[in-house]
């Protein structure tokens, strides 16, 4: 993985406007208010075409946009644009003057239409020495990906930086927002992780912001949110990608005020916190879709990790089956000593779960293999289903009675099918919900009554 973190230098953020010094950046053309906010087309040596014409490089809804509006390319010197109006209906306002063709420089914005476009640099990757260290908090690696990674969580802990994680389900990042919050100066305040994608909008704004006594039906008492029990520590605000428009907004205000104002309050009060966000969503792609604010992710993302795939660091494996064997009782346990067609077995997995379906599966193997200290000797069986009887046990009974032999078929299916979603939703029933498009609460139930989580 070549770029794992990036910052946002200050005249990438909304606000800035700064013309580059040194050489000149990588620029991007987005949509900064409009119909069409968030949609971005990246700058290169060549003239691009914007308009609501379907042929153009960047395609706008705005009514006002002509089919042809404007052309944009590189100009004589580095770090400059030539902006080119094509006769548009509306035209294009640079600097509140319309223009027909006008040079500009990295951070001008223009007018087209209702739409607002800007100039702004990509986000640079940030270089750093891979950590010497193979552990950063719970996290364990071997591997260079990870090592740069931690290096980057090392520096990001010495401050109190806005840190976005991304990365697939079961990757890790909780374990990495809480390896954040312990090597950092707020160690001894909360650590407070809310799943934003598991609540509805209304149990979401009281679970982050609070509520008072009487502010919606239901409400008995007044409630702290997340936020105000954080304070003094890290706030950690899990599937952010699932934060709905209107929530967004009052989140926004919170980041960027640092106040917080309780559901059917009518004052403030100030926060200290750290904000630690991730998503398993690509946000800039969502910020493009439209379904996401463009200025709450510039408020979040002023660091941004990729925590990388099991199966694009497989020679983790063993050091991260020791770990988890030593939290299990296998005291002794070295990576040295995971080998065999054991680790075969790991190794040649693809791992959709990650991180999370590994330990689900060594947790069933340990379960499965009382007494055992070693690793080649665990009953280890990688994917869903326990052996050959299950993959036998959705065959047809003509010895039954229709009724029961149809029972035990659609059981056997039931059972089957939720062992493969869940382990491909490494234990998250959220993520499982959303693949199976199964109601979270009737999913529960469901794993319930095939005995895939406890009772």
């Amino acid at each position: 993985m070549s770029t794992i973190a990036t910052i946002f230098s200050s005249h990438g953020e909304p606000g800035g406007a700064a013309r580059p010094r040194g050489p000149a950046p990588r620029c991007q053309l987005v949509v900064i208010e409009g119909p069409d906010m968030g949609r971005a087309v990246r700058l290169e040596d060549r003239v691009l075409r914007i308009g609501s014409g379907a042929s153009n490089d960047l395609v706008l809804t705005d009514p006002r946009v002509s089919r042809a509006h404007l052309r944009i390319g590189p100009a004589e010197r580095a770090g400059e644009y030539k902006v080119h109006d094509l006769g548009s209906r509306n035209g294009t306002l640079y600097a509140g003057s319309r223009i027909t063709e006008a040079v500009v420089p990295v951070g001008a914005s223009l007018k087209v239409g209702h739409s607002f476009l800007r100039i702004q640099p990509l986000p640079e990757p940030l270089e750093v020495a891979p950590s010497q260290a193979r552990r950063f908090g719970e996290l364990v690696a071997e591997s260079l990906a990870m090592r740069e990674l931690f290096a980057v969580l090392e520096l990001a802990a010495r401050s109190d930086v806005t840190v976005l994680l991304e990365g697939e389900t079961g990757t890790g990042k909780e374990l990495a927002a809480r390896a954040l919050h312990d090597a950092s100066a707020r160690r001894r305040g909360a650590f407070v992780a809310v799943d934003c994608g598991a609540l509805p909008e209304s149990l979401l704004e009281s679970e982050l912001f609070g509520h008072t006594r009487g502010a919606f039906t239901g409400a008995s008492r007044s409630r702290r949110g997340a936020f105000t029990r954080a304070h003094g520590g890290t706030i950690f605000l899990d599937e952010l990608d699932g934060v709905p428009p209107p929530v967004q907004a009052r989140l926004l205000r919170v980041v960027e005020e640092r106040k917080v104002r309780p559901v059917g309050a009518d004052q403030e009060h100030d926060i200290d916190v750290r904000i630690v966000a991730a998503s398993r969503a690509s946000l800039p792609a969502r910020v493009a879709e439209g379904a996401f604010r463009p200025d709450l992710f510039y408020r979040l993302s002023v660091i941004r990790v990729e925590l990388p795939p099991l199966r694009a660091r497989r020679e983790d494996i063993p050091m991260i089956v020791a770990e988890l064997l030593r939290l299990r009782g296998f005291s002794d346990i070295r990576s040295a000593d995971i080998g065999g067609p054991n680790l075969e077995r790991l190794v040649a997995h693809d791992w959709p779960g990650n991180v999370r379906e590994l330990r689900n599966i060594i947790d069933r193997s340990v379960a499965l293999s009382p007494g055992v200290a070693r690793f080649d000797a665990l009953r280890l069986r990688v994917g869903p289903g326990l052996g050959a009887a299950e993959e036998d046990s959705a065959s047809i009974r003509t010895d039954l009675p229709y009724a029961e032999a149809k029972r035990r078929v659609l059981e056997a299916f039931e059972r089957r099918y939720l062992t493969d979603v869940f382990a491909r939703a490494g234990g998250n029933i959220s993520e499982a919900a959303r693949a199976s498009g199964v109601d979270r609460k009737h999913l529960r139930t469901l794993l319930r009554r095939h005995g895939l989580i406890d009772p």
